[in-house]
């Protein structure tokens, strides 16, 4: 992995805001938004102040004009980090969207306000449709000057924040499973839409949506009418790109806080950082977290020439590699430090806890694995 003296500036100045602004728990816990375990507006506020919440967007929509690799580096500095600023992941993966096919008066609203500081979410899976994107049954039905939509989504991150949510619902049944889908910008304050946080290991950022003839108007939507599906596939890399930098910087300050701690702690006369076993356990971990570090940013390299079936199958290569060495990280270093690993005084217990659901989130691993074995030929 190869950065220009500017990136690794970038890196070196997210890495010192971290620490600087958040570096402790107690100063992460004085700035938490109530009711919030991984928010803060206090802190989301000048990350916008920096033009870091713009760093991918352009420079004409308000952002900063910057590269996939920049980011890349902030997502892992800032899980490295530990900044409670979580609904930066779904936001992003809406400005993708905005960007792509948003109308030109769509991306000057909508991306400038993310770059100041608006919290967004994007909602496609319902009880019944997760992988299978196709058995989506929320309904949009055409009336006079725009849409009513009616039905219930779920895992929705960050809904209950969101300023605009965007939602894919069918607006028609079609021969192809596929077709007749189409991408909504619902305002978070809609009439006729209800969310409800759902509590999870992890902590209550992802949310039920329940919409009741919920009227938008025919200007909210994104795309095309009907062409959702595909529009939702072409965003998919990006998405799964931010997934990536969030496990490379959490299974990171895993390993880091492992280290530090088998560096401290005695026992048979001497810190246990000096056994053989767990040496070679640290190394092995090291080992694979820089492998998966580096396909993350030779992913975030070639999605700057634009998608490609090669840097698809990568991208789902990356998700599946640094999800499951976040997790792999969290749980080893939690074993490495016996009863205080369990003990949630010291930060592993959160470790593992936020790590467990990095295989399911952005598409499970498991349909990242079909789509690597279907780009080899494997059907």
């Amino acid at each position: 992995m190869s950065l220009t003296t500017e990136q690794r500036d970038f890196q070196e100045a997210i890495r010192d805001f971290c620490a600087r602004e958040s570096g402790t728990r107690e100063q992460r816990e004085a700035i938490l938004d109530p009711d919030e375990e991984d928010q803060s507006a206090v802190l989301y506020k000048r990350l916008a102040d920096l033009g870091w919440l713009g760093i991918a967007i352009p420079e004409e929509y308000g952002g900063s004009g910057g590269t996939y690799t920049e980011q890349t580096i902030l997502f892992e500095e800032l899980y490295r980090g530990l900044a409670p600023v979580k609904a930066l992941g779904p936001t992003t993966t809406v400005a993708g969207c905005y960007k792509r096919f948003g109308s030109e008066e769509q991306k000057r609203d909508a991306l400038g306000a993310i770059a100041q500081g608006s919290i967004m979410s994007i909602s496609i899976s319902e009880p019944g449709a997760g992988s299978d994107v196709a058995a989506i049954a929320c309904s949009a039905k055409p009336v006079s000057g725009g849409w009513v939509l009616n039905g219930q989504k779920t895992w929705c991150s960050y809904a209950h924040r969101a300023e605009r949510i965007l939602l894919v619902a069918r607006t028609s049944r079609e021969e192809k499973r596929h077709a007749g889908l189409t991408i909504f910008e619902v305002p978070g304050s809609a009439e006729g839409l209800e969310t409800r946080r759902i509590s999870t290991l992890g902590g209550r950022e992802v949310n039920d949506i329940y919409l009741t003839d919920c009227f938008v108007p025919a200007e909210n939507v994104v795309g095309e009418v009907g062409r959702g599906f595909p529009q939702i596939m072409a965003g998919l890399d990006g998405e799964r790109l931010v997934g990536a930098a969030v496990g490379i910087g959490m299974a990171q300050r895993a390993l880091d806080d492992t280290i530090a701690y088998v560096k401290e702690r005695k026992q048979f006369g001497t810190t246990i950082g000096s056994f053989q076993v767990l040496r070679h356990r640290i190394a092995d971990l090291a080992i694979e977290l820089e492998c998966a570090r580096l396909l993350t940013y030779e992913v975030a390299e070639r999605l700057e020439k634009g998608p490609d079936p090669v840097t698809t199958r990568l991208t789902s290569m990356a998700k599946v590699k640094t999800s499951e060495i976040a997790k792999q990280v969290a749980l080893e270093g939690m074993q490495m430090m016996g009863g205080y690993g369990y003990a949630t005084e010291y930060e592993m217990a959160s470790h593992v806890q936020h790590s467990l659901v990095l295989p399911i989130f952005a598409g499970t691993n498991e349909i990242q694995r079909e789509i690597i074995s279907g780009s080899l030929g494997l059907r």
